[in-house]
């Protein structure tokens, strides 16, 4: 089967859960989340993968060992396809990619770039080119003054600040959400975002850990 977007079966699925997250409702819905919600995303993944790469679904499962909400199902599907991230929940679709969280020696060769001028300015002008297509570009978590050892009036001093640097985008639910054109909204973000991950994988590269265990 082709990807042609989510039916409204999907939505009213997740509109379900927030109203009862519970085992009875997932059990008594299962078969809905597996063709409306699951088979859908599985057949977006299919035909990016060419362009984007390897690609996972996550567990619809919430890991609630250390959270007061014991609430036990997750109210959105996500998947990661390359360095793009993609999540369908009742509020409409939503895609991001960058590095969400960098390891210390990650942050470490990211402020380093960020500080040289020649990378540096190479990275605003990747943000600039990706924020006029109306995609936001922040820090996933960031410091409330320049790191130690930067200057405060640095004049990359945000980009400084950044624990994790991401774009992201979210939809509304549209009609287009039900059709084949979903996929192209997903397929332009992703594409928009390659400078950004182009300009990661050359100046911060993957953490000491994730190359030991390789």
């Amino acid at each position: 089967m082709s990807f042609q977007g989510w039916p409204e079966e999907a939505l009213d699925f997740y509109e379900g859960l927030e109203a009862d997250n519970s085992k009875t409702y997932w059990t008594a819905h299962k078969a809905i989340y597996e063709e409306k919600v699951l088979g859908p995303m599985a057949e977006l993944l299919e035909e990016l993968g060419p362009q984007f790469g390897e690609s996972k679904v996550f567990r619809p499962y919430r890991d609630v060992r250390f959270s007061k909400d014991k609430s036990p199902y997750k109210t959105n599907i996500a998947a990661v396809i390359g360095d793009g991230y993609i999540q369908l929940s009742a509020s409409g679709l939503a895609a991001g990619s960058g590095m969400y969280q960098m390891a210390p020696d990650q942050l470490d060769r990211y402020r380093l770039a960020v500080a040289s001028d020649a990378t540096g300015e190479e990275l605003e002008q990747v943000v600039a080119g990706i924020e006029v297509r109306e995609i936001a570009v922040q820090g996933h978590d960031m410091l409330k003054k320049s790191p130690r050892g930067y200057p405060a009036d640095h004049p990359r001093v945000e980009l400084l600040r950044y624990k994790g640097i991401i774009a992201w985008k979210e939809w509304p639910v549209e009609p287009w959400l039900g059709t084949s054109a979903a996929k192209q909204h997903v397929a332009g973000f992703l594409g928009a975002c390659q400078p950004l991950c182009a300009w990661l994988e050359a100046n911060v590269g993957a953490s000491a850990a994730e190359l030991a265990h390789r």
